[in-house]
Formats: structure tokens, C-alpha cells, sequence
């Protein structure tokens, strides 16, 4: 997210981003399955009946014809079969609960599940798989598939998590001041202080929790968008990220989205090289990917890593939890850095790839999802007519334009005339269209919203910015007055009603450890449930750019064929016109020029992400949790640097020399490495 100057030559797009004025970079069910299901169903009967009386949707019976309905997630069982023995054997019982249970989480503490949506939860120790939660009454439970164009998307992200970021998590940078700009420096501050980095897994474990995801539920959200970094599978030598760590974390989303009914939009957001040259890349700087004389290098490693993702997430047991794939977040395309065809060669042959894992249809892998590149929405127009289920990702905010200092009444309606109409002009010339990112800020006050030490426009502490005002009125959110408050829920409304399927950003902002709050209060959706400047349902947002007076061209349409899983996939004359690698990277036009880049070697071992663990409850459950490779026929090794050959540094190498050991055309013809299977990532 966020961080971004304005790119020399690039075309100012007047569709949803205003990003480009940022700043400049320092299976089969069983009976007793369908019983279960057919239980919770009658239990939402009974919500809809009582309404806002808690109820318990699923009572255990045990043996005796006693009860429990306690609707904790642990210590609950139920009686099984006779053996030949005659003796009972024990099976676990489905635990599950609605509004006003009890949850107990895996350190044993509790707390209470509110959700007047009819939302309930379900934790089967028996079958760690259940799908049959929902996160409300009015979204599809995980077992059913989810209908694009229809189902509405009213999600959240995860920013700053798993992929971190100093405004979300002030505190981690705060003692390194001004030195930690981004994850990289972050790391290696860190290292030097610890000698490990616990402190940032200690983050993993802390900043979101399950906890949060019944909040989100509560909420009235039904999905996350949870930035992923490639170091969640692997890091090269001489990169400083904590590597693999951050993937046993994402299995616990997956599990906590699973148990509350939430759907998950996995989004690679750290690109090698990076992708931007945002500090949420990774490392704050130059571009190398796709640009540059390391770009079609660092290009290959990204798609390696999109394969190894796809194969997970494709399996069975976790394409219904995890049913969306970004598969590079804000790629920075631009006359200066990698043009448009670029870009679109990479995301043709990430395609490739990712239907080759999953193959094409409904179900069938992960629906892809691309973002726009700062390129505008209706650029994407007639690219890979008939794919099979691409979506555009889109993100809008109004933040880091020009400066104002009027009332927040006067920005109100501004999403509805700004982005209502393009988005659904995509939605009926692209197909899926999605805000992956979108917040209540009308200006960029906030502690490192812009970047470590940059300062912001609003106050004029931003190079080159006129100073409107103080950011105090802006950041102190505890001396806001109602109608301030009142006009800022309309804000929010109005740019749900214009996005119609979206993702805010973010969910959680961390306190300030200098302050002890959030200061940056715009961009916190729990803290806007909190103090209520967002509606207590998303839904009430639908007619309120209607109700302010505001045109706004509402989709009113289906999608259709490969735009829902219907058709037969992007053909080859489609993506023949996407050749992969391709004629152009930044600073290297021309295919012949390209062939001179470096390049890796399809000769390395695939890392294989692991599976979750089951432990306490469900550790005898005898289900298959997955081996984490999908596709048993993809078996192409990785590519990796050539052995003994010296490349340069992948993150800065814009015009570096070029080793001749790197370059295919000039290589002396070696024999073949036997291509190597998976293997399981340690």
C-alpha cells in the first residue's frame, strides 16, 4: 500500500489510484457431514425466528440424552460406535455456536463470539476441514461456491501483519528512528540488537489473532485480503527477511477464516527486486523486477514463488478457504520503469502457470487476480479475452492528491462521481472488478503514512507540499464530535456503495509506543467499528451515493463464461500475443536485447509449503490435511542462479555489469539437470 511519488513520464491516470502523487522512495461428504450441515441449516431457522436472541446453532447430544451446549471450541465430546468389544469408542463432537457463545482459544483463554448477522462458527476436531461456517447468515458458507458478480465482497485486510509496514506498526520502528524505512532495514536493526528476530515473529503472533477474525465476522465482513511476502517461502543469501516464518502464521488464517466462514484473498505483496520501490515491497528504493539488469531474473523468481503458491492453495482442502489469488501487489509500470506490455507478458505467463496447477473451471484453482499497475481500469480492456476467472484489483484513495482543508462533508460524494462509474464499466468490459485497497483518509496525515521521515503534505513537511494545515485535528481521534464523525461513516458509505465489491485498508493500526494510540485513526476499520464512524453493517451502504443526490452507474449486470469459471480458458492465439520472457524490460527494449540479460536455471529443488500441524483435539483426527503440491505432474525445477556463476546484487542492479555467465545465448551448452520433485520445506 501506500507509498508512492510521482513517476517521471508516467501517465497520470485519472481512474481510482491517486498513488502516483506519493512520495519518493529514500471432497465427497459423508452422512454424517451432510447430518452436521443439515443441523446448522435448521439452526439458522432459528435465528431468523428469534433475531436478536442469542442462540446456540448446533447442540451436542452425549450420552444419557444430556446436553452441552457451552459452545466452546475445546474439551467438547460426544459418544461414538460400539466396537467389537463392546466398548464405546470416542469420536469429538462438532463444536459450534452463534451470537453470544464461548470461544476457547488454543492458550486455553476465552472470550465471547457476538455476531447478530446469524453468523456461527464451527470447530470439528473430528474434521479440521468442516466448511460449513458462516460469517452471516447472508454470505455462502465456505462449502458453497462463491458467485462472482453476485455475492457481494464486503472485506478487509490484513495489512501490516505478515508484511510489515511502519504506519500500521509504528512501534516496531519507533526505536530505530529515522534508520528502519521498511522491512529490510527493520530486519537488520533488529538482528543487530537481538541477534535474532523474534521481535518480529512476537508481531506475527500478537498484532492479529483469532479474536480478530470473529470481529471481522461481527462485523459484517465476509472476507480478508492478507498481504503475503515471497520470504514466506524462502530468502536468498544476503537477504535480511526472517524466511518461512510468516507462512506457519498464514496457516493459522486459514484455519481461524475456516472456523468463522471468512474467505481469504492471499496477496503477494513483496515482489523480489521489488515491484514498486515501496517500503511495503520489502525495501524502499529502486525497482528491479522487470527492470533494470536484474529485472528478468528477479521476474522468474516471482513466478516460481506465484507457482508454489497456486499448488498449495489449489489442494481441495484449502481451495475454498482461500479462493483468490493476487498475484503481485501494485506492480509500478511506467515509461521510466517497465511499460505496460511488460507487465501484462507477466501476468499472461503467471496465468499459464496457475491453470496449469489448478486447471480452468469453477473450483478449479484460485480465481487470479491482477492489479491494474497504475495503468487505469480501462486499459485492461481485451486482455485475455475468455480467460478463465482473472479479476482486476483496483486501488482508490483519495489521500494523497491535493490538499484540502474543507470538511469532510465536502469529500463525501466524491467516490461516487470518481470511481462508481469506471469500476462498473470494468466489471462490464473486463469481468470481476475488486477495490483490493481503500480507506476513510482525506489527506495524509498519520505517523509514516507517507514513509519513515517524510513528513506529510498537509502540514508541508513533505517535499515540495504547501503546508493546508495541522494534522492534529485529523489524528486526534478522541476529541472528534459527532457530526465529524457522522461525516466521515457518510465517507465510508459512499465509497462502499461506489466500489460495490472491496477490500478496506486495513484492519488494525497499532499504537504509537511514543503516544500509546493510533495515529493514524482514518485508516483503522476495528477502530472505526469502535468509535463508530463505519456502519454496523456494509450492507446499509448499498443507495447511499442514490440517497446523497450522487450518479453513480451501479453494475447491474451478470458475468458469464471464463468470468466465472464457464468457459474453456484463455486460448492460444490469446496468449501467444504475451510471449514470456518478453520483448521489453525497463531499460531494455527489444527481444534481442533481453536475451542478454541474466537469466536463472530451471535446475533447483521445489520448495514444497507446508501443511498445518493438527494438535490438541483434532490430533487424532485421521483426515488428510494435504501435501501442499497440487499438481503431482508439475515437476520442473525451480529456477535458480547458475552454479559458480556471480550475479548482481538482485535489489540493486539497475546498471550493474552484465557476467556472461548468466546469459543462456552465451553459456556453453551443458547437459540437462534430471528435473527435481517437490520436497518438503523444512
Amino acid at each position: 500500500m501506500r507509498d508512492l511519488s510521482p513517476v517521471p513520464g508516467a501517465r497520470r491516470s485519472k481512474d481510482l489510484s491517486e498513488k502516483n502523487e506519493l512520495y519518493a522512495a529514500p471432497r465427497a461428504k459423508t452422512k454424517r457431514k451432510a447430518l452436521i450441515y443439515g443441523l446448522i441449516c435448521a439452526g439458522l431457522v432459528v435465528v431468523v425466528i428469534a433475531v436478536a436472541v442469542p442462540v446456540y446453532l448446533f447442540v451436542v447430544k452425549k450420552s444419557g440424552g444430556s446436553s452441552d451446549n457451552s459452545g466452546s471450541s475445546s474439551g467438547h465430546t460426544g459418544t461414538g460406535s460400539g466396537d467389537s468389544t463392546g466398548q464405546q469408542t470416542p469420536v469429538a463432537a462438532v463444536t459450534t455456536g452463534g451470537d453470544g457463545s464461548t470461544v476457547t482459544k488454543d492458550d486455553g483463554s476465552t472470550f465471547i463470539y457476538n455476531n447478530t448477522f446469524g453468523g456461527f462458527w464451527v470447530y470439528d476436531p473430528a474434521n479440521p476441514l468442516n466448511e460449513s461456517a458462516r460469517a452471516q447468515a447472508h454470505t455462502p458458507p465456505l462449502s458453497e461456491q462463491w458467485k462472482w458478480g453476485t455475492d457481494k465482497i464486503y472485506g478487509v485486510n490484513l495489512g501490516g501483519w505478515l508484511n510489515l509496514e511502519p504506519f500500521i506498526s509504528p512501534a516496531l520502528y519507533e526505536p530505530f528512528y529515522p534508520n528502519a524505512v521498511d522491512e529490510w532495514t527493520l530486519s537488520e536493526l533488529i538482528m543487530a540488537r537481538d541477534g535474532n528476530l523474534n521481535a518480529i515473529e512476537e508481531h506475527y503472533k500478537t498484532f492479529i489473532t483469532e479474536e480478530d477474525f470473529a470481529m471481522i465476522a461481527a462485523a459484517g465482513l465476509n472476507w480478508v485480503r492478507i498481504p503475503l511476502p515471497f520470504w514466506a517461502i524462502e530468502v536468498y543469501p544476503g537477504e535480511p527477511f526472517l524466511p518461512k516464518t510468516s507462512w506457519t502464521y498464514f496457516l493459522k488464517a486459514i484455519e481461524w477464516a475456516r472456523k468463522y466462514g471468512i474467505r481469504i484473498n492471499l496477496d503477494l505483496h513483496a515482489i523480489p527486486g521489488s515491484q514498486n520501490g515501496w517500503n511495503h515491497s520489502g525495501k524502499i528504493g529502486q525497482i528491479n523486477f522487470m527492470n533494470g539488469v536484474m529485472g528478468l531474473a528477479n521476474a522468474q523468481r516471482a513466478l516460481d514463488y506465484i507457482r508454489v503458491i497456486a499448488e498449495f492453495i489449489s489442494q481441495p482442502e484449502y481451495i475454498h478457504v482461500v479462493p483468490f489469488f493476487g498475484i503481485m501487489n501494485e506492480p509500478r509500470s511506467s515509461a521510466t520503469t517497465y511499460p505496460l506490455e511488460s507487465i501484462q507478458s507477466f501476468y499472461a505467463e503467471a496465468y499459464r502457470i496457475i491453470r496449469k496447477v489448478g486447471g480452468t473451471g469453477a473450483g478449479n484453482g484460485p480465481i487470479i487476480s491482477i492489479h491494474e499497475a497504475f495503468q487505469g481500469l480501462s486499459q485492461w480492456t481485451g486482455f485475455l479475452p475468455g480467460a478463465d476467472r482473472v479479476a482486476l484489483d483496483t486501488h482508490p484513495y483519495l489521500a494523497f492528491g491535493a490538499m484540502s482543508a474543507d470538511p469532510i462533508e465536502s469529500f463525501v460524494a466524491q467516490p461516487c462521481s470518481n470511481w462508481g462509474g469506471l469500476v462498473s464499466d470494468s466489471m462490464s468490459a473486463f469481468g470481476m472488478t475488486a477495490a483490493g485497497e481503500w480507506s476513510n483518509a482525506i489527506n495524509d496525515c498519520g505517523l509514516y503514512l507517507n514513509a519513515v521521515g517524510q513528513g506529510t503534505r498537509y502540514e508541508g513537511t513533505f517535499e515540495g507540499a504547501p503546508r493546508i494545515g495541522s494534522c492534529d485535528q485529523w489524528t486526534n481521534y478522541q476529541a472528534w464530535d459527532q457530526a465529524t464523525k457522522d461525516a466521515l461513516k457518510s465517507f465510508s458509505m459512499s465509497t462502499m456503495d461506489a466500489l460495490q465489491n472491496w477490500f478496506f485498508w486495513t484492519w488494525r493500526i497499532g499504537e504509537s509506543a511514543a503516544t500509546g494510540k493510533v495515529e493514524t485513526p482514518f485508516w483503522s476499520y476495528k477502530l472505526a467499528i469502535q468509535e463508530g464512524w463505519a456502519p454496523a453493517d456494509p450492507r446499509e451502504a448499498e443507495g447511499h451515493c442514490a440517497s446523497l443526490g450522487a450518479a453513480v452507474n451501479t453494475f447491474t449486470g451478470t458475468l458469464s463464461g471464463g468470468q466465472i469459471g464457464e468457459g474453456t480458458g484463455a486460448g492460444p492465439a490469446d496468449l501467444a500475443s504475451y510471449p514470456w520472457p518478453p520483448t521489453t524490460i525497463g531499460g531494455y527494449a527489444g527481444a534481442a536485447l533481453v536475451a542478454q540479460l541474466p537469466q536463472y536455471t530451471a535446475t533447483g529443488a521445489l520448495p514444497t509449503l507446508p501443511v498445518p500441524t493438527l494438535s490438541g483435539a483434532a490430533a487424532s483426527a485421521t483426515v488428510s490435511m494435504g501435501s501442499g503440491w497440487h499438481d503431482a505432474t508439475d515437476t520442473t525445477p525451480m529456477a535458480v542462479p547458475v552454479s559458480g556463476c556471480v550475479y548482481p546484487d538482485g535489489w540493486d542492479a539497475l546498471t550493474a555489469a552484465i557476467p556472461a555467465c548468466a546469459v543462456p545465448a552465451a553459456k556453453v551448452k551443458r547437459e540437462a539437470a534430471p528435473a527435481a520433485g517437490p520436497t518438503l520445506m523444512p
